[in-house]
């Protein structure tokens, strides 16, 4: 994929069957159709791989949004009142597991905080990524609210809970 002036990525696209293909192949690899000299190309603008809003029922958002909301808002009472009272909502779904990623994350920057304790400058960190992290949590209340399922930043690096 290659970029045109505006920053939208241009797909070469097979004259013939209309697959998508490489920029330097020759042959198109569905339909073995030779590539013109002039492609039809199509244009994708960028979406972020982390918004999953889209694949999401509008009325599972409405009905399930102030459960998303407790989840942030709560922490781990909000989290069992979504599982609760879900009723096997992917969207409520999505919201407890990223309210247990900041759960878990946050018990453990305490007990490395308090294992650490005689260090000093492990605690202080501990306190500053705690604190960080509560300003993320607070955005994602906010984007729960909004009806949207964005995966939290630094939150969604983290390999539990896929």
């Amino acid at each position: 994929m290659t970029q045109n002036m505006k920053g939208e990525m241009i797909v070469k696209i097979c004259s013939k069957c209309g697959a998508r293909m490489q920029d330097d192949c020759q042959f198109c690899a569905e339909c073995g159709a030779p590539v013109n000299q002039a492609p039809r190309t199509a244009t994708y603008l960028y979406t972020s791989s982390y918004d999953h809003t889209s694949e999401f029922n509008s009325d599972d958002i409405s009905q399930n949004k102030v459960l998303a909301i407790a989840c942030y808002l709560m922490g781990i009472p909000g989290i069992i009142i979504a599982l609760l009272g879900s009723n096997q909502s992917p969207y409520a779904a999505f919201h407890v597991r990223q309210a247990l990623k900041f759960s878990i994350t946050n018990i453990l920057l305490l007990l490395i905080g308090m294992i650490f304790i005689w260090t000093l400058i492990l605690p202080i960190a501990c306190v500053i990524c705690y604190l960080v992290l509560s300003v993320i949590r607070i955005i994602c209340f906010f984007s729960a609210c909004m009806g949207r399922a964005k995966e939290p930043a630094i939150i969604r690096s983290l390999p539990f809970l896929q």
